[in-house]
């Protein structure tokens, strides 16, 4: 398609990491320089490239939001968290098999554009991903270019590395707006289970909310995967929650704890965080319509060993310091398709979890 001399500019900038001879035109895009010195992108601009790399897919799925059914009076705008495991671009092609999904559907060169339309419509404050294997030519140099400051932590022993032309290992990464918060302190933390060092990890970051001077804690992490590893993640649940007790000062400083949790609401870990002194919700229980159901699935795939839907992925927070003024709804059976996830329609095989929070204004629980 023909462009203008500022959108090709921009679409520079999105092909810098494509390395397919679609984009072999834009030679001068592979030499990357450090992202810190490069231009602002305009996030609408953006979002219009994705949109013409996507032009043959499907138009992606329409999800509103469910508002608190009381919404607490606040004096700052919310902060609006994002929780997703993106799907990392080397299991996708290489091991995780999904049967009924095409190939064509999972190239790269479409699909980062796909998860990039998802952040770039929901305007996160904070973005907490999971399976993240193309943080140093994709994520941290457009996102850092948003406004975002960025921050990756590696699996120790990724299996990413072990899929041919891989792009390195895969980790969880966190992003806020600059704008809004300041870093306070940031910990990389390599999880344990029963005092052995794990191959999980989880960063957890104490920022300034710059509107309101509160200090928060936002953490990201992603638990043992596989049935038959209860007990694992229940051991990685209570060594992150140990280390966040200490980060938070024993709960003085509110928390919100983005993850790919690996475990249905019946295990144990799930019953960890639930009955934890941290005082922790799990915000998407806004959805039910009692309030204290988890959703019916965040995750659902169809891999050689039949079809699997699980509700696996949360937001935790401090319920006695924030209040959950919304949450976005998930896509409907109908929407995800008998193909199920991922699709040419949708980039991973979980759903992203979007939740707007503010500040508890009780005067008796100001931190």
């Amino acid at each position: 398609c023909s462009m203008g001399n500022s959108t090709s500019r921009l679409y520079s900038a999105l092909a810098k990491t494509l390395r397919s001879s679609a984009v072999s035109q834009h030679q001068e895009c592979l030499e990357q320089p450090d992202s810190a010195q490069l231009d602002p992108i305009d996030p609408k601009d953006l979002l219009e490239e994705c949109q013409i790399v996507l032009q043959k897919r499907p138009p992606r799925y329409r999800r509103n939001f469910v508002n608190a059914k009381k919404n607490a009076a606040s004096n700052h705008r919310p902060i609006r968290v994002m929780q997703w495991n993106i799907l990392a671009q080397a299991l996708g092609e290489g091991k995780d098999n999904f049967v009924q999904c095409p190939m064509e559907a999972l190239k790269w060169e479409e699909r980062k554009c796909l998860i990039l339309e998802e952040i770039l419509a929901y305007k996160p404050d904070i973005l907490c991903l999971q399976e993240v294997d193309h943080y140093f030519d994709t994520f941290e140099p457009l996102l850092s270019r948003l406004g975002y400051q960025c921050t990756f932590f590696p699996k120790p022993w990724s299996p990413c590395l072990d899929v041919e032309q891989n792009n390195g290992p895969d980790g969880c990464a966190l992003f806020f707006i600059k704008d809004r918060f300041e870093l306070v302190n940031s910990a990389n933390i390599r999880l344990t289970a029963m005092k052995l060092k794990t191959n999980q990890v989880a960063i957890a970051q104490t920022l300034k909310c710059n509107e309101t001077g509160r200090l928060f804690c936002i953490a990201v992490t992603h638990l043992k995967a596989r049935t038959g590893w209860e007990r694992f993640r229940s051991a990685q649940g209570c060594d992150l929650l140990q280390n966040l007790k200490s980060i938070t000062q024993g709960a003085n400083i509110p928390l919100i704890i983005c993850g790919d949790f690996n475990a249905e609401p019946t295990e144990e870990v799930y019953r960890e965080f639930s009955n934890s002194s941290l005082n922790l919700n799990s915000a998407y229980k806004l959805l039910s319509p009692d309030g204290q159901s988890e959703p019916p699935y965040t995750t659902w795939k169809i891999r050689p060993s039949g079809e699997c839907r699980h509700t696996l992925d949360y937001i935790w927070y401090s319920q006695h310091a924030l209040n959950v003024n919304s949450a976005l709804g998930l896509l409907t059976e109908e929407q995800i398709g008998p193909n199920r996830l991922p699709s040419f329609s949708y980039p991973s095989d979980h759903l992203s979890l979007v939740c707007d929070f503010s500040f508890n204004q009780d005067p008796d629980r100001l931190l």
